[in-house]
């Protein structure tokens, strides 16, 4: 960091650009940059090359032959299965991001971390943060839902001197910050990514929360979870864990998810050094460490962390098959066939116990968001699949059915 730069706040967000207009676009930041042309080369939803990117990242691409599950997850040394010893205030999970964060401040590994906080005015809104004291990584625990410009912050960090940086962020975000990284003139970065649930905008999300609870406003927590339950918690200490099959989904409008999050192809953020999800992890988190630097990224936490290895169990193939059935019929404009009424506390019951758990449901999760790529790129997109679907998404979808065009 330059010396002569005048003292900042832990966290801070300089002014941004406006973002300059595009289709299948969520706001990563890069558009605006001060050349918002880049997004040509850098977009995930244009033209993204996940085997070039992958051997500069990792020094190679994912290798299903050797290691079946980096078809379906990217590239990765190993997966483990972890959670903090003493678990943070106000995380997500135990604290795991906010915690790497934290160490790479305290031992001077970068100069900045950027990330997200909430918004002064609505604690659901995600805002793009640039992260300079490690005390600061406690305002950005928790989940936010919305699109928030992060790589907007890269132009105002290289500015403030800034030449080591470390970067959290979904998929999107990264693919576009791989794109980038060799122009950005930076001495050292590291990506610490976390899966992606399908996004929707802040004020879409609030309209879920008013469908989930008569008091939205006191629901401090919301997770989806590898149990098949959403868990909210609230203010006045209650918890209230809702079964996926009882979600309101019909009651929520037809641009609730976006057709950028519907056509999504890196559910998993296999461009990171580490991704740190719940989808493996069946209660806990699950970690990918892809490379040398996740590797350097794990050991900042020591003995605070307690690991174990990821389970697997169940079968993917029957859920996989009816999510498909329902996407055709949602893409092709059909109402969404609904479970009887008196049969969902039933099923809600046995999926837990008979369902896919652990790396099996991480496997199905990925395997569902493949075929919705490919099911709403052809109703809406045709002429982008070519060029928006990678080879391992093909051979994702295959066994269903879904056959290249």
């Amino acid at each position: 960091m330059d010396a002569a730069d005048t003292a900042l706040p832990p966290v801070w967000t300089p002014p941004l650009r406006d973002a300059v207009p595009r289709t299948l676009c969520t706001d990563c930041g890069v558009s605006r940059s001060e050349d918002p042309k880049r997004c040509g080369g850098a977009c995930q939803f244009i033209k993204p090359d996940y085997p070039a990117l992958e051997r500069q990242v990792h020094g190679r691409t994912r290798d299903p032959a050797t290691t079946p599950d980096e078809l379906f997850f990217g590239p990765f040394r190993r997966m483990l299965r972890a959670s903090m010893r003493n678990p943070l205030p106000g995380a997500q999970w135990t604290g795991i991001v906010t915690s790497i964060g934290r160490r790479l401040l305290e031992t001077g590994t970068v100069d900045a971390v950027l990330t997200m906080a909430p918004d002064p005015a609505d604690k659901w809104k995600p805002r793009p943060v640039i992260v300079t004291d490690p005390d600061g990584m406690a305002q950005c625990r928790g989940m936010r839902m919305g699109y928030a410009p992060l790589l907007a912050l890269l132009e105002p960090a290289r500015a403030r001197g800034f030449k080591r940086l470390a970067v959290i962020g979904i998929p999107c975000q990264v693919y576009a910050l791989r794109a980038l990284e060799r122009t950005l003139g930076l001495e050292r970065l590291y990506v610490i990514g976390t899966p992606c649930s399908d996004n929707t905008t802040t004020e879409q999300f609030h309209g879920f929360l008013k469908l989930l609870a008569d008091d939205p406003d006191t629901i401090t927590y919301l997770e989806f979870k590898a149990d098949y339950h959403v868990e909210l918690r609230f203010t006045d200490g209650r918890v209230k864990n809702i079964p996926f099959l009882r979600l309101p989904i019909s009651k929520l409008p037809q641009d609730f998810f976006p057709i950028t999050c519907r056509t999504c192809v890196d559910y998993t953020n296999s461009l990171a050094d580490i991704t740190v999800g719940y989808m493996g992890g069946q209660g806990e988190q699950w970690l990918l460490i892809r490379n040398e630097r996740g590797e350097e990224l794990l050991s900042l936490l020591g003995d605070s962390l307690r690991t174990t290895a990821p389970g697997s169990a169940g079968n993917r193939k029957g859920p996989v098959s009816g999510f498909m059935k329902n996407t055709e019929r949602a893409a092709g404009g059909l109402p969404v066939r609904g479970m009887p009424d008196f049969l969902r506390p039933l099923v809600g019951w046995l999926m837990p116990k008979i369902g896919p758990r652990g790396l099996e449901f991480a496997r199905a999760r990925v395997e569902m968001k493949a075929v919705e790529t490919v099911l709403h790129l052809r109703r809406a997109y045709p002429k982008r699949m070519r060029n928006m679907v990678p080879d391992h998404v093909w051979r994702l979808v295959e066994p269903y059915g879904i056959k290249r065009e």
